[in-house]
């Protein structure tokens, strides 16, 4: 029987101006970038058999998508391809109607085994940040999942209760807090071990109603982004996108749309940071979609919008920009005590957005307006609570006040920063050290004894990490 015609495939294609060896050029350097060297050799005839209704495989697939996604961007419509836009199969997609409860929790201990492995982490680690695995959630995955989660059936006998939902949040609220002062590589071992043994044994249980399962779902879905956020601070980001995969397919088990917005805007935050801006802003954009954020809590949105006004910073739409910064702000202004926010949202304060608007005007080239909210956001923060991230942003004041040719100011920040440093165990902070080392090598030998015994301090800091 003869193949139906990939319309689809071929529309955007077209619509793109590509030709099939173009498309087969686009593709290969996407493959180049994630290290899968087996598409290395696709040529426009793959591309022709596809067009012709054959299925490339599930690599080949998610990378097309990506390269197609670009393309798009490119042109000014950001937009991010998903298999079924383009006629084909969607290599995440279960062989079911949604995911089975039992993949989730399968997914939670395979990936706790992987992390407290630490042959299997050092591979990891290895790998490169993968803009092909990047998901973003359908409304179609999104509802079939939570419709199969309240027609399942229970995988074990034993009851769980309220209680034991509020054991596995007051967990996530302490390591979450320590996190904020010591850092992402602290505790780690602790929480997932947790996160794998008794966080997945609760999710196997009977629960007594559905609200029960859903809250269940959803403590266990703040967890594992504090897995996936931890492990991002800890530079391992291969793993952090696991983990926050993983999260956000328990925020849908869970029906909770605004914390599948927290994690969305986690993984834009990521993808930003590695600086992929468009893409980053297709997860922003995604995280502020529909209940994501209509029904999310003041602060949370707030959160939500100054991410996204970051993304379309970097991926320099000005004005837009500078609204979202001023919807974030007004949102921010609504948040009240009582008003229902869900406790991972107690660390973004005026501090947390005054930090992420400086970055904002940091990518827009505006230096002094970066100096001016890098500053307030370290005077209105209670440094010792917030340690890691106190320490973060210290880093990067002191680095657009070199940007801006205020060397002795840069060097009286970035002694401070060191000082916060102290006990912090963090890839981005340590992050922070390396560009000031970079930062201050243009004046070693001419800047005098406190520039050098910076320097030293910052060499020390650096050799002492790794």
């Amino acid at each position: 029987m003869p193949r139906e015609r990939n319309t689809l495939l071929e529309g955007v294609l077209r619509q793109l101006g590509w030709s099939q060896a173009t498309t087969a050029r686009h593709l290969q350097r996407v493959a180049a970038e994630v290290g899968a060297e087996d598409l290395n050799a696709v040529s426009a005839s793959h591309v022709n058999q596809w067009v012709r209704g054959s299925h490339p495989s599930s690599s080949a697939t998610r990378i097309l998508c990506e390269a197609l996604s670009r393309g798009l961007s490119g042109k000014g419509l950001h937009r991010a391809v998903t298999p079924a836009d383009i006629g084909l199969k969607d290599p995440d997609a279960p062989a079911g109607p949604a995911p089975r409860n039992s993949d989730a929790i399968a997914q939670l201990v395979d990936l706790g085994g992987t992390d407290l492995d630490l042959e299997r982490r050092r591979t990891l680690k290895g790998a490169a940040f993968s803009l092909a695995g990047m998901f973003l959630p359908s409304d179609r995955w999104w509802n079939d999942t939570v419709s199969a989660a309240r027609t399942r059936k229970p995988s074990a006998t034993w009851q769980v209760g309220p209680e034991d939902v509020a054991a596995v949040r007051e967990m996530t609220q302490l390591l979450s807090q320590r996190e904020q002062r010591r850092g992402g590589s602290d505790g780690r071992s602790a929480l997932v071990a947790y996160l794998r043994t008794d966080v997945a044994a609760c999710l196997g249980g009977r629960f007594p109603n559905e609200r029960t399962r859903q809250e269940m779902f959803t403590a266990a879905g703040e967890m594992a982004y504090l897995a996936g956020w931890t492990a991002f601070d800890s530079s391992e980001h291969a793993l952090a996108q696991k983990w926050l995969g993983a999260a956000l397919r328990l925020a849908a088990e869970a029906d909770d749309a605004p914390l599948a917005g927290h994690i969305l805007r986690a993984q834009a935050h990521q993808t930003l940071d590695l600086g992929h801006p468009a893409q980053a802003l297709q997860l922003a954009e995604t995280s502020l979609a529909h209940r994501r954020y209509t029904d999310a809590s003041p602060r949370e949105r707030s959160l939500l919008g100054v991410v996204h006004a970051r993304s379309l910073a970097a991926a320099g739409h000005k004005q837009q920009a500078i609204a979202a910064l001023l919807r974030a702000e007004d949102d921010l202004r609504r948040a009240e005590t009582g008003d229902g926010e869900p406790t991972r949202v107690f660390f973004f304060s005026e501090a947390s957005l005054a930090h992420e608007t400086a970055r904002t005007l940091q990518a827009l080239g505006d230096l002094r307006g970066a100096e001016r909210e890098f500053q307030r956001s370290v005077r209105t923060r209670r440094a010792q609570p917030f340690a890691r991230t106190h320490a973060v942003t210290l880093g990067l004041l002191g680095a657009v006040q070199i940007q801006r040719g205020a060397v002795d100011e840069a060097c009286a920040t970035w002694s401070q920063a060191l000082d916060t440093m102290q006990g912090v165990q963090s890839g981005r902070a340590l992050d922070t050290v390396v560009q000031m080392r970079r930062s201050l090598s243009p004046y070693r030998g001419r800047g005098g004894t406190a520039l050098a015994h910076l320097d030293e301090r910052a060499r020390t800091v650096i050799s002492r990490v790794r």
